[in-house]
């Protein structure tokens, strides 16, 4: 049914005149006439009775009401929420993070909810390559991870991070001490298949300076590397940001080598990019920090 030829008739329902109705719809007389016409010939009956008291709905008409309110209330509601999605001011923007960005990324979002407070935000906790694959696929609309080394990604360089030393029940090694203090220690870790970039970048860091830890156990989450290194089974290569979530025991003591170091970017897929991610990137370009330097062993 014509959502116009609906609103004709609750222009006459509302004012019971012909006349007053047009004006309020913005057109002439007979055009408003001919519209209810119309929809009176699509409903099989007429819908006003017209004497000295104006328009009065029939009993169809009467029926008609209800049913002509809620399809012109739904359908405006429609057209608004439309218009809020497509101004990236309503729908759902679903975010990714890691450790290394759990301190930014709820504040980008608890801005943004302020900035569009239409929108519905999903926050996931998952590891870069499971954001990566997501972002591909399109079930995930921003991710926070080091920076794509395939080309074809966009991104946008909001951090970084470093290696650290996770260890406990002694002091740290002095910098030029690091390679002995390595070999004379046990060391843990995060699976690979649980943590890729992390075990990359260990890959690339021990690469660049020599460094062959001794691995004796994996663990499959963070968590149980820390707890492992504060029950001084072994010590461990973790992100500078554990030190958010190491017990008491343990020490984490960033290294200050260059190729311990890796940047954190807002990394997205233009194929799946919709008005909501755009005005999401717009507040991180506006917000983000410069890359801090963060504390190095020295």
């Amino acid at each position: 049914m014509d959502l116009g030829l609906l609103r004709a008739f609750l222009a006459v329902t509302e004012h019971r005149h012909y006349g007053r109705a047009a004006d309020r719809l913005n057109i002439t007389q007979p055009t408003l006439t001919k519209q209810i016409q119309t929809l009176e010939a699509q409903v099989g009956g007429r819908l006003f009775d017209r004497g000295r008291h104006g328009a009065t709905p029939t009993r169809l008409g009467a029926l008609l009401l209800p049913e002509a309110q809620s399809l012109v209330r739904h359908a405006d509601a429609l057209t608004q929420r439309m218009t809020r999605m497509a101004r990236g001011e309503a729908g759902t923007l679903t975010v990714g993070f890691g450790l290394s960005s759990i301190d930014l990324v709820p504040r980008l979002v608890a801005a943004f909810r302020q900035r569009c407070p239409g929108a519905h935000v999903t926050l996931d906790d998952m590891s870069s390559q499971r954001q990566l694959d997501d972002i591909r696929a399109g079930r995930l609309d921003v991710g926070f991870v080091r920076p794509p080394r395939e080309a074809g990604w966009e991104h946008l360089p909001v951090g970084a991070d470093r290696l650290a030393l996770a260890h406990a029940g002694e002091p740290p090694p002095r910098p030029a001490d690091l390679p002995g203090w390595v070999a004379r220690h046990d060391f843990l870790q995060l699976a690979q298949v649980k943590g890729p970039g992390l075990a990359g970048q260990i890959d690339r860091f021990c690469d660049a300076t020599g460094i062959r830890p001794t691995v004796i156990q994996e663990a499959h989450d963070l968590q149980t590397v820390l707890a492992l290194v504060a029950a001084e089974a072994g010590a461990a290569f973790v992100p500078a940001s554990a030190a958010r979530i190491a017990p008491a025991p343990v020490t984490i003591t960033p290294i200050g080598h260059p190729a311990a170091a890796w940047q954190i970017s807002a990394v997205w897929n233009r194929e799946h990019m919709h008005a909501l991610t755009a005005g999401f990137l717009a507040l991180i370009r506006e917000q983000r920090p410069a890359t801090s330097r963060d504390a190095r062993m020295e």
